[in-house]
Formats: C-alpha cells, sequence, structure tokens
C-alpha cells in the first residue's frame, strides 16, 4: 500500500531541508516564505533489516525494501483556512497525505528569519492546529446544514450522522483537534478528509549541538498529553548524513553516539503511526518487503503483490521469519513441519514470508 506523509509547518522551519535529507529529490531550499509553492514529492526506504537478513540467505537478483513517500508542502500562515498566503493550496494537499509531520523550529540563526520574528513552539504549533481546525469546522457546518435535512425526514442513519457532526462541530469550537475523538468521529472525520483527525508526529528542528532546552521539553511534554510522537533532530546534521557514504555515515552516528539517524527513527516512527506491518516474500528473482495494515487477511494481503493473485487466491503458505532465518532455507523449514497452509481468512502478522497460491 502506499504511504503518504505530510511535512508541514511554518515558513522557515527546515522542511525542504528535512525533507531532502529523508528522500532523494532536491526541493528548493531559500531564506523566504513560500519556497515550495507545489508539493514536492520523494521517497524513502524504510529501513529494514529483515530484508538484509533474508537477501543473504536466497541471494536473490533483485532486493526491494519497503517505502514511504514524503510530501513536502508549502509553508503556512495564519489566516491560511480563509485563503491567506498559499492556504487553499496548502490545505488540500494535507488532504492527501495519510499522517503529518510537522515541523517546529527550536533553533536560532540571524540569517534565516522567522516569519513571526523570533523562535516560540507552542505559538507556532497553535498557529497550524488552529488553522486546520477552523477548515475542518467550515467543512463540518456544511455536511450539518446538508445532513439536517435529510434527519428531518426521520432518516435513522441520517439522525445518527448528524449527531456525529455536531460532537465533532463542539469539540473543534472548543480547540479539541479531531484525532482526539472517539472512533466514530474519526471514521466519519475520515470520510470527510478532515485535517485535524489525522494522526501527527512533531519534529522539533534544533541547532546541531543538539541541546535540550525547557522550550523543547514543554513542547515533548505538550506532545505526550496528545498521545503524539515527538523526535528531535537537526535538519542540518541529517542533511551532512544524507550526503555521507554509508561506512562514513556510520562513523559519524558512532561519533554523535548515536545507532541510526533521527530520520531512520522517523520514517519507522511513521510506519507505526499508521498501525502498518511487514509481510515478506522471498526467491531467487526477489527479496522483498510488503506494507500493510494491521489485521489484513492473507487474501487482501496477496492483492498487494497484483490484483489477480487475490481475485485467484486459493491459499498462502506461511513462514515465520525467524523460523526461515533459524533453518536457512524453505526445505529445511518444510522438514520441520513449520509451514503453515492458510486460508483467505488468515490474519497476516508482522514478519510472515508468503508464498501465494493462485488460479
Amino acid at each position: 500500500m502506499s504511504v503518504k506523509c505530510g511535512i508541514v509547518g511554518l515558513p522557515n522551519v527546515g522542511k525542504s531541508t528535512i525533507f531532502n535529507a529523508l528522500s532523494s529529490a532536491k526541493a528548493e531550499t531559500a531564506n523566504y516564505p513560500f519556497c515550495t509553492i507545489e508539493p514536492n514529492i520523494g521517497v524513502a526506504k524504510v529501513p529494514d533489516k529483515r530484508v538484509d537478513m533474508l537477501a543473504e540467505i536466497v541471494k536473490p537478483a533483485k532486493i526491494t525494501y519497503p517505502v514511504v513517500q514524503f510530501v513536502d508542502i508549502a509553508g503556512l500562515v495564519k489566516g491560511a483556512s480563509s485563503g491567506e498566503g498559499l492556504g487553499n493550496q496548502f490545505l488540500s494537499h494535507i488532504r492527501e497525505v495519510n499522517v503529518i509531520i510537522h515541523v517546529l523550529r527550536a533553533f536560532d540563526d540571524p540569517d534565516v528569519v522567522h516569519s513571526y520574528g523570533n523562535v516560540d513552539m507552542l505559538r507556532d504549533k497553535e498557529i497550524i492546529d488552529t488553522e486546520l481546525m477552523l477548515a475542518d469546522l467550515a467543512t463540518v457546518e456544511k455536511q450539518i446544514v446538508k445532513t439536517e435535512k435529510a434527519a428531518k425526514t426521520g432518516n435513522k442513519a441520517a439522525k445518527e450522522r448528524l449527531m456525529l457532526l455536531n460532537e465533532a462541530k463542539a469539540m473543534l469550537e472548543e480547540s479539541y483537534p479531531l484525532r482526539a475523538a472517539k472512533e466514530e468521529i474519526i471514521n466519519l472525520a475520515n470520510e470527510l478528509f478532515l485535517l485535524s483527525a489525522k494522526p501527527v508526529i512533531y519534529v522539533i528542528n534544533v541547532d546541531e549541538d543538539l541541546t535540550e532546552t525547557e522550550e523543547t521539553v514543554k513542547m515533548k511534554q505538550q506532545a505526550k498529553k496528545e498521545g503524539a510522537n515527538v523526535i528531535l533532530l537537526s535538519g542540518k546534521i541529517e542533511a551532512e548524513l544524507a550526503e555521507m557514504e554509508q561506512s562514513e555515515k556510520e562513523l559519524f552516528l558512532k561519533e554523535l553516539n548515536f545507532s541510526e539517524s533521527a530520520l531512520d527513527r522517523l520514517i519507522k516512527i511513521s510506519y507505526d503511526t499508521l498501525n502498518l506491518i511487514t509481510f515478506y516474500t522471498a526467491g531467487p528473482k526477489e527479496a522483498r518487503g510488503w506494507t500493510i495494515k494491521k489485521g489484513t487477511t492473507a487474501k487482501k494481503a496477496a492483492g498487494q503483490i497484483h490484483s489477480d493473485i487475490e481475485n485467484g487466491f486459493i491459499k498462502a503458505q506461511i513462514i515465520k521469519f525467524d523460523d526461515f532465518i533459524r533453518y536457512g532455507s524453505e526445505q529445511a523449514v518444510k522438514e520441520a513441519g513449520l509451514i503453515n497452509i492458510e486460508g483467505k481468512e488468515y490474519i497476516m502478522e508482522d514478519g510472515d514470508i508468503a508464498n501465494f497460491m493462485f488460479k
């Protein structure tokens, strides 16, 4: 499945620098607002050592990792929900993503002008949250007017929908993003492509010394209250790492006392935030990781490879990853009696190695 993460924030917070480090794309970066007008799109591999371990055993001609798509969206300003700046474009691009990566500026740099004159993460966060909620409120109010007509005829489904819409409206008017709502409201919000219902990951872009400050601690505490993940990183350092060869990168990370880059962690967290898992196919042609939602059936998982496999599904041969590594080959796993034959309703598990039989 396609995983799309939208990188958002006020102008000049380091969004495009982080985007460039995440992906192979090279977005323009400059010291003025709205440098990014049309969204830039890049793809980053999900760091997955299990693909490498499978490849070492099966010696495939090709190795394919799961990927996450990142979208660098134009900087937002106050009033975007009513069309200020590039507001309408900004909001329409956010509607298309699965998760919001909200970049907050914590670094001081006199050469990079902050659009509000000074660094204040909580203020900046509130500006974007408010604009998303105001845009949602406008959508919800239109839906209420539309649904009221059907509800007055006695339509039970319309009455239930109207109740949920009014609950969503009350939350938004009290400045509560809809991602904190109950499941029924979130489902309705997703149907309507509402912005504040999307899961969010906060990225705090700090100076190169990676120093924690009172402000970054406060922001982490705020994110924790929301149940949101937060990552502290230096966009400049990550940009340098992205340009290095692997051996040089590993040495640099060791000097920083890190086991992996912050952006590798961000990719993994983006994956986890969306409740995704990976299953694998492995053979002489290719070792590959496939992205699916938790709870996906074997038949639906087969459709990630090709619709013909899903439509003609007969059964799935499933090997657990640890068993494959332990025994070292499919034949050895088979001789140990550890290949399971599963039907179309089997719920795939993270790490399953699958061979689908189909008509």
